[in-house]
């Protein structure tokens, strides 16, 4: 409890917001468009860097091992250097992902960083001292590099868990849904390319007309923060109609609702639609 209350007071340091606000500039001027998307996950359908970090993770766990068995030759200089190498590209989608993060949000993701940093430049330190031959150094350097990843690890856990960060907020929502089909709204209402809000019960739901007989309807909540796709436009992103959320620029496309152009990394939820009788209707997919 005490811990949990700690990070809590984490989420409420303005003093971060300093460092934080310059970072996440300068995160912005250098990571952007294809490269942006790449490391958002965007074309994995989920966000990288929880799969990044499996590499650095298992890696120096791994070293933790031999070393606790006392195992001495190539194979632990080898996975230490392994770890080191590889948390360089996990930190960079990281820090992607944590440039579009709200603010009480980055500032948790900022301290979770820097026990991550640390972690890395006490392994870094240790692989020096295991090609040196000073092995006891090196064993110590790499069981508390093991300590920090760990503090970042639970920092992690409290990013995605408590406060919901890279997850698909808006999936939730088809939880509020019944089964079966939900009146929408007459066809002739709907302009085409003009996004509508409407709502089943109390769920607010986004249709799309595209021709006479063709409509996609799905959740107005974008999922990466709840922008509201509804105050979007829809636009050709890479040749295919979607629907561009005005608080971070997601684009989901309208055909599928996968993701066009991030930060978002997961597919929004759509609807099955049919018309009968000229009138629009929906039900879970």
């Amino acid at each position: 409890m005490r811990v949990r209350a700690l990070i809590d007071k984490v989420e409420r340091v303005e003093a971060l917001d300093g460092v934080g606000n310059g970072l996440q500039s300068a995160v912005r001027a250098v990571l952007r468009g294809r490269v942006r998307d790449l490391l958002h996950g965007s074309w994995l359908g989920h966000p990288l860097h929880p799969v990044a970090v499996l590499v650095p993770i298992g890696s120096w766990l791994s070293t933790a091992v031999l070393d606790l068995l006392r195992v001495d030759g190539r194979a632990p200089t080898v996975l230490s250097g392994l770890g080191s190498a590889a948390a360089v590209p996990a930190a960079l989608a990281g820090l992607n992902d944590w440039s579009s993060l709200t603010r009480e949000q980055r500032r948790v993701g900022l301290v979770h960083a820097g026990a991550n940093t640390i972690a890395l430049a006490l392994h870094v330190a240790s692989l020096r001292a295991r090609r040196r031959g000073h092995l006891s150094r090196a064993r110590a350097l790499g069981f508390a590099g093991l300590a920090a990843v760990g503090v970042g690890g639970y920092l992690g856990g409290h990013l995605s868990y408590r406060q919901a960060a890279a997850v698909n907020q808006a999936a939730p929502l088809l939880r509020q849904l019944d089964e079966g089909w939900h009146g929408i709204c007459d066809l002739r209402s709907l302009t085409p390319g003009k996004p509508q809000v409407f709502r089943i019960d109390d769920v607010p739901v986004l249709a799309v007309r595209h021709s006479d007989n063709d409509v996609t309807v799905m959740l107005e909540r974008c999922g990466h923060n709840t922008g509201p796709l509804g105050e979007g436009e829809v636009q050709q992103v890479d040749g295919a109609d979607c629907v561009v959320c005005p608080w971070h620029g997601s684009a989901f496309r309208l055909t599928d609702g996968t993701v066009a152009r991030g930060p978002a990394a997961t597919t929004q939820p759509l609807l099955r639609t049919r018309i009968v009788d000229g009138w629009v209707e929906a039900a879970l997919p």
